[in-house]
């Protein structure tokens, strides 16, 4: 008689499994960059490239907590470290701006461009310029 733990399967949750991190599939699109770029764009939307794969593969929670807790930083310490809280706002925002620009109609580009000024204002007004 063959003893019986050798023939049952081991339980799903008694396997080892080797550790993967789960990734998203990068979204659907045609294409990556800009058809027909040039210049200061093309080397932008290059550089730019493994930034927003590593963006997109991370918990799509992170980057608005982030920059939301900066944000208020900003809003609730009247100093100089308030400033320095908005800046990595104002990069990124800017960043994500230059990079949409080409997709935006007249609305949003209008929206960016009033979201960087307020933004600058900010970090502005907490550098004691103002």
């Amino acid at each position: 008689m063959a003893d019986k733990r050798s023939e049952r399967p081991a339980h799903p949750l008694a396997r080892q499994r080797p550790q993967q991190r789960r990734q998203r599939p990068l979204p659907p699109g045609e294409q990556f960059f800009t058809p027909g770029a040039t210049g200061l764009r093309k080397e932008v939307e290059r550089r730019s490239a493994a930034p927003l794969v590593f963006l997109f593969q991370l918990p799509r929670w992170i980057a608005p907590v982030v920059l939301v807790v900066l944000l208020l930083v900003g809003f609730a310490v009247p100093s100089f470290w308030g400033g320095l809280a908005v800046l990595p706002v104002i990069g990124f925002v800017g960043w994500l701006a230059y990079m949409s620009w080409p997709s935006l109609g007249v609305r949003g580009r209008i929206l960016r461009v009033a979201l960087l000024t307020f933004l600058l204002l900010l970090a502005a007004d907490r550098f004691g310029a103002f």
